[in-house]
């Protein structure tokens, strides 16, 4: 089976992000209850959340284990990494090495439960590592092909390891021409347990239902939403299995892949998306 090798200090695998910094970002993304929110700042706060709690699960009594190496490229008036301060310019970091360099640490008002059957807000400190940008085009084949030579970089170095996950979070047309050639490449690269994992996530500002992990492109509104999904791997078998623990219907031929998500649909997609197998 593929998508079953032991991730460990000494086989770790990576995570590529992509995201989209285009002018269009600056939008609002949909939301039910809440004030609005710009697009470029939800997916900023998904990603610097998912960050933190990637280092808290990695962490043991010695520090944060480097299961796991990130790069985060931004794409819009330029392509290249997303990270600030100390990262400023790296492309792929260990985790541990992400832990250590946060840009800054911000308190966010954050609510508990009051024991009682209700809420309670309370302050939390809240690390960030990637700055909301919303400038310039939106450049997906070029953000493409650079995550196409970081990850035959890696999996030319560490055949055996769990395959590598790409993750491409944007909310329009790529404005450089055909943004499926590099992601054929991208899905090409393989280790021994199997082909690299390219996941894609369009983000929404309208109220259309978000249409979440789809096993075909019947329903998809339109050309670009089937491209999405076909450039988009099948969801391996133990994601499909946490999606379903989550409550999110998936079948066997789920795609790694949501269109027009909410602010909700971002947080699970990326919890869902960076699951990986057991770390030792």
């Amino acid at each position: 089976m593929a998508y079953c090798v032991e991730i460990s200090r000494a086989n770790p695998t990576c995570f590529v992000f992509l995201l989209d910094q285009s002018t269009s970002m600056a939008d609002p993304v949909a939301a039910v209850g809440d004030a609005p929110k710009r697009k470029a700042d939800a997916v900023a706060d998904a990603l610097n959340r998912l960050l933190f709690e990637l280092s808290l699960k990695c962490a043991k009594e010695e520090g944060v284990r480097d299961y796991f190496h990130v790069a985060v490229l931004g794409y819009g008036a330029r392509v290249g990494s997303a990270f600030g301060g100390a990262l400023s310019g790296r492309d792929l970091v260990p985790l541990s090495q992400v832990a250590d360099n946060p840009l800054r640490v911000e308190e966010r008002a954050k609510k508990v439960p009051d024991g009682a059957g209700g809420l309670v807000e309370t302050s939390a400190r809240f690390p960030v590592w990637v700055d909301p940008v919303a400038n310039g085009g939106t450049p997906m084949a070029q953000a493409l092909g650079q995550a196409v030579a970081l990850v035959e970089r890696w999996v030319s170095e560490r055949p055996g390891c769990f395959p590598p996950i790409v993750i491409n979070l944007t909310d329009g047309e790529s404005t450089d021409g055909d943004p499926s050639e590099p992601a054929s490449r991208l899905r090409a690269l393989a280790t021994a347990d199997g082909p690299v994992l390219l996941f894609n996530l369009h983000v929404s500002g309208g109220h259309a239902a978000p249409i979440v992990f789809p096993a075909a492109e019947t329903g998809l509104p339109d050309d670009f939403a089937q491209l999405l999904f076909g450039m988009s791997s099948p969801l391996p078998p133990h994601m499909r299995a946490y999606a379903t623990s989550q409550g999110v219907a998936v079948s066997e031929g789920s795609r790694g892949f949501v269109f027009n998500a909410d602010i909700t649909s971002v947080v699970q997609f990326l919890d869902i998306g960076t699951r990986a197998t057991d770390l030792r």
